[in-house]
This record gives C-alpha cells, structure tokens and sequence, in this order.
C-alpha cells in the first residue's frame, strides 16, 4: 500500500502597518510566503517531471516499473554524456522512452555519506530554478537510490529546503506581480517516518528565514520600531513564545538612554522587542539583534544614493534574531533561548541627538556620540545590558550589520566573530560551516583604549572601526560570556544566487538556530 503523508510549505506572513505615526499598529494580515506544496510517499507518483538523485558509482540505472526500453534509452543517454553522478552534476532528458514523465533530470549526489547540507541545499536551489524555467506543474523526486536511510532522509529534506529557500518572493508591493512558484512536489523516500521529521525541522527553518527576509526588505516606513515589534509579536505568540514588548516610555524609565537617543529625531521612537522560547530550564541563551528600521545616519548624514536606499536593511541582525526564536519555536527545540531586539530609526529634526552630545546607557555607562551614525552599537548596548541584568542570560551573542570595516577586512564571504571564550568561537565556526553562513574571528586583544573619550565614560567611535565596535559593545556584557557577531554586507544579494532570491536574504537566521542548538548541547555534555 502507497503511503502519502502531506506537509504544507505555504507558511504564514504577517503584513506590517502602514501607518507613519505611531499610532497603535493595525491588525495584521497573513498570506502564505510560498505557494509550493511537497508530499511524502514511498512509491512512484505521476508528475510532469522525474527527478532522480543519483550517487557516483551508480552503474546501470534501473528503478522499479521501467521496462527494458526505458533502461536502455536512459543508460545509453548517460554513456553518451558522461554522466558519472558526480556531485552537482545534471542531466536531462526529453521524452525517456516508455515513462509517462515529459521530463527525467537526473542529478548527481557523489558519495551521499560524504555530501554535506550545505551542498544539498544548494542542489535544492539549483532543482527550484530548473523547474521554474520548466513549465512543469508536477515534480516526482526519486531518492531511493540512496541506500543509507539516515543518508536518504537527510539529503531529500536538505534538497527541499533548498528548493523552499530559492523559491521565496518579495512582491507585496507589486500592483500585479510575476505568478510565485506554484509545483506540486511528490518526494519518494525509504523511510516516510523519518523523513516527514527531518522535513518538518528544515520546514520551520525555512519559515524562520522567510520571517526575517519579510521583516529586512520592508522599507524604512513600514518597518519602523513599533510595526517590526508587532509583526515579530504576530508570528512568534501562535508558537508559544512568550512576547514582550517595551514602548518608548518604559525604556526611558529603564534608563536605556542609548537606544532611546537614536529615535529622538523622530515620531517613530524606540521600542525593545523580548521573545522567550522556554523549550529547557536554565539560564536562557541570548540572542541580541539590531533592530534600526532606517539608518539615515543623523546629522552625519549618508550622503551617497546607493548606500541610503538599503538602510532599510540596516534592521537585518533584529530580523535574524526574531527569525532564529521563530525557527527553534518551529522546531519545538529543547532550548531555553531568549531574543532582545533594540529597535529604532535614525532620523533628523530638531530633537535629534547631536554629534558630541552624551548619553547614558542603562548600567549607567556615559557616552560621547563621536557619530551619530554609529548608532547600532548604541542601541545594542542597551539591548545587550537588558539581556544580562534583567533576563539573567548565562551567554550573549549580538548580531548587527555594524561596520564598513568589517566588509573591508572579509568581504561578504564571512561575518567576523569577536569573543574571548573558546567554546562560543568553535560552536559558532561548525554552525556556520553547516548551513554556509561562515565567520571568521578577529582579534579583541590590544584594543583597550580605542573607545576612550575625553569628556564621557566611553565614545561610540575609533579605529579600526570593526574592533571599537566590537570593544565598545564588549563593556555592556560584562561577566557574561559574549560575542559580537558583525555580518554587515551578508543581509543583502543584489541578484539571486544559490538559496537567496534578490533582495534580503535571511542571514544569521540559520547561523544562530544551528549555534544555539549546537552551543546548548555543548553545556549539557
């Protein structure tokens, strides 16, 4: 008897408000981010499409019900194309003789023990724009050529969520926008149980990345501090995460100057965004986001066109972490995680706060803004401050796209890392190394005084600029073990690529689920 086990991917967005004051947010509304849908079955189905996952060293290719004809047409195209199974490698073919399949895309997985997630997922990737230049409506992928099952329903979830991942849009604004991917993928596996289970776990992360993707790409306007918080309240509260949300009075009576200075120019004022997924008992692992809506860098203006239309993406690390709570809530992860996200817009008026003036955080800390647009480490000050002192949080790791430096020193191959604890930089090296969103550390030591001001506890400037972001931030954890994650220029793909459609991308997302997860274990051993 054939087994069907259905599992949705069209996940749920939540529209922000429109409103440009900050009025109560409106109602938010839900459409499904994709309008893809996978099934899980463990028998051939009819589709438009066959897709074959095919390991190196196959030999003769045979699957049930092909007839001799099949088998010799098939293999004889695959002799006369040298198709090996290398990993990565693809071969099509138009009408297969005596298959009901328009279409057999055979693609090569190498040696499946040794096929990473990553490289499946970029497989999924490149399968997800395949189909879409098809005109395929049905997809039938065979994966039973996998003879290991863990191997089997690992490489068939990953190769799906990579398809998930490419086949996201961003189009709500788009009066009549271009049909999203709509196939109807079947996934033939060994083991249908165990497959629906790693399906569903790369299914919520998906969904976590889709979440920050919507949050990065809403402009300035839209997404401004109070809609981002109400948006993140929509999609995690359904999941159980606990949601707290302080308004621009509460952080001023916290004391929380340094962030409640950034919006000060502005009618959209600061908020701080608190979501506790409590999947364990323990100190909660902290994650702290930047959550600037729009940065037009104050009275030290951004002056060049091309770097201010994307300072709407300058909310990504406060999307990452809402994104990463949406995904271990997803997950049920046995977790107790707590994400902080500092929100503001940096703007100009005549109550804007000024070059030279000073601040004062909530531990108390005075500051001498050297820069009004070097406001992320501001806000995440305060960000990084509540985490220890009031959610008693046993590690934090902040993520921002922070500095210029840090795109000057790695490019956008690699976020830079800055701790001193050992434990974190391993963990967060094999997370990144596992979903290919990698870090690379760069040194904290010797760089004491770079923050030093003449007339304040500290100044939010110095040289280089990656280090005295990192040193200024370093104050505000105090004895907690912490590590500043700078991922300035990975929020953004200017054209798609890989997993990433144009547009915001999702970044730190997947990082910081796999870390977080990876990091608890650590402690538990």
């Amino acid at each position: 008897m054939k087994k069907l086990i259905a599992i949705s991917i069209g996940t749920l967005l939540v529209t922000s408000s429109l409103l440009l004051s900050p009025a109560p947010v409106s109602a938010a509304t839900h459409a499904p981010y994709l309008h893809t849908q996978f099934t899980i079955t463990e028998s051939m189905q009819p589709a438009d499409v066959l897709v074959v996952l095919v390991p190196e060293e196959h030999g003769e290719l045979r699957l049930t019900g092909w007839s001799r004809d099949s088998r010799a047409h098939i293999n004889r195209a695959i002799n006369v194309a040298d198709f090996t199974g290398k990993a990565d490698s693809q071969l099509e073919i138009v009408a297969p003789v005596g298959l009901n399949y328009g279409r057999l895309l055979l693609i090569g997985l190498g040696n499946p023990s040794e096929l990473s997630r990553a490289k499946a997922e970029e497989m999924g990737a490149s399968l997800s724009s395949w189909v879409n230049n098809s005109k395929a409506e049905t997809v039938h992928v065979h994966s039973q050529l996998i003879a290991n099952a863990g191997d089997n329903h690992r490489i068939a979830a990953a190769i799906s969520h990579g398809v998930e991942l490419r086949n996201y849009r961003f189009d709500r604004y788009k009066s009549s926008p271009e049909a999203r991917p709509a196939q109807r993928y079947s996934w033939q596996v060994a083991l249908a149980t165990d497959a629906r289970a790693a399906f569903e776990q790369k299914q919520a992360l998906a969904q976590g990345v889709f979440t920050a993707r919507e949050l990065t790409n809403l402009p300035g306007s839209d997404g401004y501090p109070e809609a981002f918080a109400r948006y993140a309240q929509t999609v995690l509260t359904p999941l159980g995460v606990e949601v707290t949300i302080l308004g621009p009075e509460q952080v001023k009576e916290l004391g929380m100057g340094s962030l409640y200075s950034v919006s000060q120019g502005s009618h959209m004022k600061a908020h701080l965004l608190v979501a506790r997924w409590k999947g364990a008992e323990g100190d909660p692992i902290a994650l702290v986001g930047k959550g600037n809506s729009f940065d037009t860098g104050g009275y030290n203006l951004k002056t060049q066109a091309a770097s201010i239309l994307r300072m709407h993406t300058d909310k990504a690390g406060g999307a990452a972490v809402v994104g990463a709570i949406k995904a271990l809530a997803g997950q049920k992860a046995p977790v107790h995680v707590v994400g902080v996200v500092p929100l503001s817009i940096n703007m100009i008026s005549g109550d804007a706060y000024l070059p030279g003036d000073v601040v004062t955080a909530g531990d108390g800390t005075t500051i001498e803004v050297g820069n009004t647009d070097a406001e992320g480490r501001l806000i995440l000050a305060d960000g990084i401050w509540y985490a220890r002192e009031h959610l008693n949080a046993g590690v934090i790791a902040d993520i921002a796209t922070l500095t210029g430096a840090k795109v000057g020193a790695l490019g956008n191959a690699y976020a830079a890392i800055f701790t001193q604890h050992s434990d974190i930089e391993a963990t967060l090296r094999d997370a990144g190394d596992m979903v290919h969103e990698r870090v690379w550390p760069l040194p904290l030591d010797g760089y004491d005084n770079i923050v030093k001001s003449r007339i304040a506890d500290r100044i939010n400037t110095g040289s280089p600029g990656a280090q005295a972001g990192a040193i200024f931030l370093q104050h505000f954890a105090a004895d907690t073990p912490w590590v500043h994650i700078d991922m300035a220029g990975n929020a953004f793909s200017a054209s798609a690529s890989g997993i990433h459609p144009e547009g915001s991308n999702g970044y730190g997302v997947r990082l910081l689920t796999e870390w977080v997860k990876l990091y608890h274990q650590q402690q538990q051993d």
